[in-house]
């Protein structure tokens, strides 16, 4: 028996109604990830490539299981000599460094709890992460902005917290790496039933979500989280024992998880990860031919990068199986990539608050667009907000998931930490409400409409942000989009486009302001005209805006209420001028 079909006793299935039909897990009540997983591997396969590593800078580190334990326990020893303890929380700054998961599994070894920030939090952004939740210790690459970051907020905040770099020594940040070289490397997993012990519904990781319309909530896992995302890992990226997986994500995002770490080493597939200050999509590319990555997941926004980069001179010849998730796929994105490479593109959606939960998997005809079906690991559903009732198909409806917050399905968030009110919004009636919504066609795939609050109401019509994004997004001159609404005194709304242009469409270096505004002008109709083209007329962008970028959060989703409250904003100082 496999590692794998321990937790998961039927690996393989014809169809995906038998998927739907007969999917188990088997999760043991003292599970724990680090030790059930990672030292099952050190024990029995210890040669087995657990991690291939690499950075911009020609650095390169490849871990075996024995290496990966070897270096965890070291680094379990140095938490503990520092009162870490079992549910304290340690804050990871990591950006791509390696170190991220020899962290990660000594922290579950310990039963403490790993909270990953991204390397782009501002001071303003620490401190309020300081306030919500008391830290033990704080990791950092070095990135001298982030480092001095830290610090201001931790002197704001006035708490006692250990500052480790793993980049070498920096002033008032001690040196990770030497402080753990000196450490045993042995870590024995405390006896069952003692106080050390982990049980399955204690956390081990706590993420801030990116707060696209409010402030960052705190969500938190159990140790049945990694099980879990056996679904993402061997049912939607078709990882597989021996292979190589590559998920483009930041070690600070909950994608990273999703793809870099758990349900791909419980398939038996190493994990890559490309650490890089800017991104070069002719260097990932690079990186798919000279590691030989069997499967590749990234947001449709790269494929794009990649396509606009071209595709031409690159080698593919490794990769078996591609995947999308994060925003619903462009059908030009889709053919030109099966063009150029062979390999369709099988999206996917889920939240930080779970693993994949609707997905394509490879029994399912992709429909670019399209999120796929829904994953057996759970009861999912649309319903209808104005009386509770689930949707016939072809309805629009919120994403909903079946589960109790007392005995919630593996994967599953736990609740938004200190905030019952917000947990209760969010969750009640049997169902986990996802504040998405999406339709069902005829075969029962899932297609995304948009945030609630991001829904369009123009001239009596329903208008999804995503799918005007969409079309919008076929003008070859567009690189990003983002599609809102302006309010209107005959139409309720009217629909915006605010669109970053692709560089080869840039107006032409010395150009006056009038110049570039007839220019806009000129592609602003072009747009117009194919949105008309490719989907119903009454779905073209009224209004369209080019700026040099779009407003994001932390974690790159773009923030459409800032977009809207600036336009609030303008019309404010129009009306009082």
């Amino acid at each position: 028996m496999s590692l794998l079909e321990r937790y998961c006793p039927l690996t393989e299935f014809d169809s995906y109604e038998d998927f739907a039909k007969n999917f188990q897990l088997n999760i043991p009540v003292d599970f724990n990830f680090a030790h059930d997983v990672v030292d099952w591997y050190a024990d029995n396969e210890p040669n087995r490539t657990a991690l291939v590593w690499c950075d911009d800078r020609g650095g390169e580190v490849i871990l075996d299981f024995a290496e990966l334990r070897r270096r965890a326990d070291q680094t379990a020893n140095f938490f503990k000599s520092r009162g870490v303890k079992k549910g304290d929380a340690v804050m990871l700054c990591l950006k791509g460094r390696w170190h991220f998961w020899t962290c990660v599994i000594a922290l579950h070894k310990i039963g403490a709890i790993g909270v990953p920030a991204t390397h782009m939090m501002q001071a303003k952004n620490v401190v309020y992460r300081l306030q919500k939740l008391p830290f033990k210790m704080i990791l950092a690459a070095h990135e001298k902005t982030l480092m001095e970051n830290i610090i201001e907020a931790v002197k704001e905040v006035g708490q006692d917290i250990t500052l480790a770099s793993v980049d070498g020594p920096a002033d008032g940040w001690e040196d990770f790496n030497e402080l753990v070289a000196a450490m045993p490397d042995t870590f024995q997993r405390p006896p069952k039933g003692s106080p050390e012990a982990t049980t399955l519904r204690e956390f081990i990781l706590l993420y801030f979500t990116s707060g696209t319309t409010g402030f960052p909530k705190m969500i938190q896992f159990d140790h049945a989280y990694p099980l879990a995302h056996i679904t993402t890992a061997k049912f939607w990226h078709d990882n597989f024992d021996g292979g190589l997986h590559y998920t483009v994500a930041d070690t600070g995002w909950a994608k990273c998880a999703w793809g870099k770490i758990y349900g791909q080493w419980l398939c038996g597939c190493a994990v890559f990860a490309y650490d890089y200050d800017v991104f070069n999509a002719t260097e990932i590319m690079k990186m798919i031919g000279k590691y030989k990555i069997t499967s590749f997941c990234a947001p449709p926004t790269i494929y794009r990068m990649m396509i606009k980069e071209s595709l031409e001179g690159h080698d593919f010849s490794s990769l078996k199986h591609c995947c999308v998730a994060g925003e619903p796929l462009n059908p030009e994105v889709y053919y030109r990539w099966l063009e150029k490479t062979g390999h369709k593109l099988y999206e996917a959606y889920g939240q930080t608050e779970s693993v994949v939960s609707v997905g394509t998997t490879k029994w399912m005809e992709p429909k670019p667009g399209s999120m796929g079906r829904p994953m057996p690991i759970y009861t999912m559903g649309l319903m209808n907000q104005e009386d509770g009732t689930l949707c016939e198909r072809g309805e629009t409806g919120e994403i909903v998931i079946k589960a109790e917050r007392d005995n919630p399905p593996p994967g599953l968030f736990r609740g938004y930490r200190d905030d019952e009110e917000l947990t209760s919004s969010a969750w009640h009636d049997g169902w986990y409400h996802t504040g998405d919504q999406a339709w069902m066609d005829e075969d029962g795939y899932f297609w995304f409409v948009g945030r609630a609050d991001d829904l369009i109401k123009t001239s009596g019509y329903r208008v999804g942000p995503f799918e005007v994004e969409s079309a919008v997004m076929q003008h070859p001159c567009v690189l990003e989009c983002a599609i809102t609404g302006v309010p209107d005194p005959v139409r309720g709304q009217v629909i915006k486009a605010t669109i970053v242009l692709a560089k080869n469409y840039l107006p032409p270096a010395g150009s006056t302001p009038e110049e570039i505004a007839a220019y806009h002008a000129k592609l602003a109709k072009e747009v117009q005209e194919k949105v008309k083209e490719v989907t119903e007329p009454y779905k073209y962008p009224r209004v369209v805006e080019f700026v040099p970028e779009l407003p994001k959060t932390i974690s790159g989703k773009i923030r459409r209420v800032e977009i809207r409250q600036e336009d609030d904003l303008k019309r404010t100082r129009e009306e009082a001028e």
